[in-house]
């Protein structure tokens, strides 16, 4: 029995939010460990700069993420003061 390749997925634009955002949070990557937790966070934070989502005080916390090295509250700070700089670029 033989599998067939995954298929080729696309990347978002580099000069989309999306993909703005997406950065932000790989920043943060030594902080954020676990590639899946950086994908759910930065889902996350992509709603809330959209005006659907909680603010990363609240996401930091609910979203459940393993943080190393830095506190939850530290991190939301971070998280929060770049995106506030991505929704001056993007208004």
């Amino acid at each position: 029995m033989t599998t067939l390749p995954p298929p080729s997925t696309k990347g978002f634009p580099d000069d989309s939010v999306e993909k703005q955002v997406y950065n932000i949070v790989d920043k943060y990557k030594e902080n954020i460990p676990i590639v899946n937790d950086r994908n759910r966070l930065g889902y996350c934070l992509f709603k809330f700069v959209m005006g659907e989502g909680d603010n990363p005080e609240i996401l930091v916390k609910s979203t459940k993420i393993k943080i190393v090295g830095i506190s939850e509250k530290d991190l939301a700070a971070k998280l929060n003061s770049e995106l506030k700089d991505l929704k001056k670029i993007i208004s």
